[in-house]
């Protein structure tokens, strides 16, 4: 019945959740289980009627459901996201949920911190007004009202209070000498709910007087509880101007504290107070961070500021970095959010970047309002009470310096170094990781559908089986192992950040993958038709040997050209150059070597019931493969234009 037996109940719901592309994949792989096992019955039955040996029959329709089935793409899939989520390091981005890397290719809304996220959190005092008393009083009692202390490289805790401590010493107070004459005797913390602190003191004058209550605090939520007065009016106004330029503000007020004790509830305590001044902080924002921002909007991500700080302070710094126009007042405040329900707020979300003196609480409706206007949502947060929200975004994402460890569990993605910036630049790659996911499926499924071309088309046309089944678990190991493997190396491409994000809808086929699949399979599998027919003109039934590694070895050689050409949906390999990816340029080279020893070794020709072809024989077969890597450039030209 706890708070924090709330926040573990909230933590608990929707711990197991899939992403879309596993859901996409598991999805396909059932559909293609039973498209294969349908082929493989009709290639059977085929094959015996034809007069087949049912045994040969049997082990070619096996093959082809191996071949055709790509087992790989679980194993190559879960590489991918792990080299990518290694190179997310690079980025100071750390992925605790290897799933989750892909959808950060979905993102539509970051839903950012100010303080130390978006700013630097090095708190410096830029301004400070003081009433009733002189300046000395107010630094004391900010010096006093805090729970910063002293390190062995200067002070250690919350920014905010070490700035105070600072500016306190700048004032010419001895901290230490201070804390040690006045010591605390009750402390009343700091909340989200009051944002205010108090603590009571011993008397300035040795002990002779009566202890000292001092409060400081928001001044929206100090000003109203100080005795009437002129001075107020002019704090008000001159906490709204320094609002207004950006600063974060605090209000510091004392009074009696004779008869006050640990069973005294805060709000009791904190009323009838004389306001001691105001003092101004100044966090300045990342030199990246406005950039990050334009690359964000540049990407069709819309970044969002949540924060706790003051609805002006919130404004002047979304409007520097450029997360709201210059004539862009529109801020939603907690309280305000409060009085929307569930319906109204999913409609200001469409339209509110800003959002200040929220709760943590508010942040997951946030999270979920924006979440059912279709939005794929990022949130970072660093508390206890922030992890709720972080696990109900699609991507939660923690601060690895001043995170709490409840925050970063809760999370998929810790920021190593708290910057807005690295959320973008892990953004960037997941795109790229996603984009290489779809050119392995585009590279396999292609492959595996011109392998199917070929041994049921065969029996149709009166031809003999082109393939064994050695030949078939051959090209299927020797294809889909390095060399799509060696996508994952596959820089990203131009322009990923100048698109909208993808649709977390979307399906994984989708930009003619699949029709991509079927039309290059059919003309992989009409090649080595072809040049089965041709070989078994010139050389006759009896050469089953000769005629079969011509079709063997165009089917592999034009599943490399066929990798080569597709290392781009647009760009042309000889714009992108071979060396832009030299892992795939060395297995492609590799697998080379590997088809020729099947050819040209006596030890390997029994195994692969292989015959060495002439230099005119394998000079065809790669002109034949040069054909599929030439029409896959023309395709890839046609979708430029």
């Amino acid at each position: 019945s706890t708070e924090l037996g709330k926040v573990a109940r909230l933590l608990d719901r929707d711990t197991d959740r899939s992403t879309p592309l596993q859901r996409r994949l598991a999805a396909f792989g059932k559909r293609l289980s039973l498209v294969v096992i349908a082929i493989c019955v009709v290639l059977f039955t085929v094959g015996v009627l034809r007069g087949e040996a049912p045994l040969l029959m049997a082990l070619t329709a096996i093959s082809l459901a191996v071949a055709a089935i790509p087992e790989a793409l679980p194993a190559v899939v879960t590489v991918l996201l792990a080299l990518g989520a290694r190179r997310l390091v690079n980025v100071n981005a750390l992925v605790r949920r290897l799933p989750s890397v892909e959808t950060l290719g979905s993102v539509s809304v970051i839903c950012s911190d100010k303080t130390g996220t978006l700013t630097q959190n090095r708190m410096q005092c830029h301004a400070h007004r003081a009433w009733h008393q002189p300046p000395e009083a107010m630094w004391a009692a900010l010096a006093l009202c805090n729970d910063a202390v002293a390190g062995a490289q200067g002070w250690v805790g919350d920014p905010t209070e070490t700035a105070l401590l600072e500016g306190a010493q700048a004032a010419g107070l001895d901290v230490a000498a201070l804390r040690q004459a006045r010591p605390r005797l009750q402390e009343w913390p700091f909340d989200a709910e009051r944002k205010r602190m108090a603590t009571l003191h011993a008397a300035a004058d040795a002990g002779h007087g009566p202890p000292q209550l001092l409060v400081k605090g928001a001044p929206e939520r100090v000003l109203p509880r100080c005795l009437a007065g002129p001075e107020l009016a002019e704090a008000e106004a001159t906490a709204q101007a320094w609002a207004a330029q950006g600063l974060r503000v605090l209000a510091v007020a004392q009074r009696d504290g004779g008869g006050l004790g640990p069973q005294d509830p805060a709000d009791a305590v904190e009323q009838g107070l004389q306001l001691l001044g105001l003092v101004a902080l100044m966090d300045p924002p990342r030199p990246e961070a406005r950039a990050a921002v334009a690359e964000c909007r540049a990407a069709g991500i819309r970044p969002v500021m949540i924060t706790g700080d003051h609805p002006a302070t919130a404004l002047a710094i979304a409007r520097d970095l450029g997360l709201a126009g210059a004539g862009h007042d529109a801020v939603l405040t907690g309280p305000m959010l409060n009085r929307l329900d569930d319906e109204a707020l999913a409609a200001e979300v469409q339209r509110v970047s800003v959002y200040a003196r929220t709760d943590p609480a508010q942040k997951i409706r946030i999270v979920q309002a924006l979440q059912a206007r279709g939005q794929f949502v990022a949130m970072t947060g660093d508390g206890v009470n922030d992890a709720p929200a972080l696990r109900a975004a699609d991507i939660g994402v923690a601060m690895g310096r001043g995170g709490t460890d409840v925050a970063r569990e809760a999370a998929s993605l810790v920021l190593l170094d708290d910057n807005f910036a690295s959320i973008v630049g892990a953004v960037r790659e997941g795109r790229r990781i996603f984009d290489n996911i779809r050119k392995f499926i585009r590279y396999a499924l292609t492959g595996n559908s011109g392998e199917i071309w070929v041994l049921f088309l065969a029996p149709l046309l009166g031809l003999p089986i082109p393939l064994l089944p050695i030949h078939i678990l051959w090209v299927n190991l020797v294809t889909d192992g390095l060399p799509g493997l060696a996508l994952a190396a596959e820089p990203a491409e131009r322009g990923v950040m100048q698109r909208p994000p993808r649709p977390p809808g979307e399906s994984v086929f989708a930009h003619g993958l699949w029709q991509h699949a079927l039309w290059v399979g059919l003309l992989i599998g009409g090649l080595c038709l072809g040049v089965q027919a041709w070989a078994l003109h010139g050389g006759g039934q009896a050469a089953g040997a000769h005629w079969q590694t011509m079709v063997f070895t165009v089917l592999t050689f034009a599943q490399m050209a066929h990798l080569l050409a597709i290392r781009s949906e647009r760009d042309s390999l000889f714009r992108q150059g071979l060396g832009s990816n030299r892992p795939l340029a060395a297995a492609v080279a590799l697998t080379v070597l590997l088809q020729l020893a099947t050819i040209y070794l006596p030890a390997l020709q029994p195994v692969f019931h292989t015959q060495a072809l002439s230099a005119g024989e394998l000079a065809v077969c790669v002109a034949l493969a040069a054909v599929v890597f030439l029409a896959v450039e023309v395709e890839k030209a046609w979708r430029r234009r």
